[in-house]
């Protein structure tokens, strides 16, 4: 039963930095991509960042392009997002995810077969 479980979530000032980690099991993730997806209060489920598990190759969002840093640790199963510069729209509950890889549609969530339950981040003024 694959679970993931993310950690790292909490309450920063405007310009922090933080990392959230994403720990993985049940199965290995080889041919797999594992993505990191946020949500904000009425707000769809937004693409920040994915990472195919073999190759490390790596996607990033739009709206975080430059700030974040997706990474994964093969041996301690577990996917790294690191952001920086954080702003209050960066507010939301961050999900990690993971599919078989493809090169279609890794910014859509609709294609994430595991999901966490997710960890808030909120920046504050």
């Amino acid at each position: 039963q694959v679970q993931l479980a993310e950690s790292g979530g909490g309450l920063v000032q405007v310009g922090d930095s933080l990392r959230l980690s994403c720990a993985a099991s049940g199965r290995t993730f080889s041919g797999y991509v594992m993505g990191w997806f946020r949500q904000a209060p009425g707000k769809e489920r937004e693409f920040v960042a994915a990472i195919t598990w073999i190759g490390g190759n790596l996607y990033y969002g739009d709206s975080v392009k430059g700030r974040v840093t997706i990474s994964r640790d093969k041996a301690k199963k577990t996917v790294y997002l690191e952001m920086n510069s954080l702003k209050n729209e960066d507010t939301a509950v961050y999900y990690c995810a993971a599919r078989l890889f493809d090169n279609y549609d890794l910014n859509n969530s609709e294609t994430y077969i595991y999901w966490g339950k997710g960890t808030q981040v909120t920046v504050s003024s």
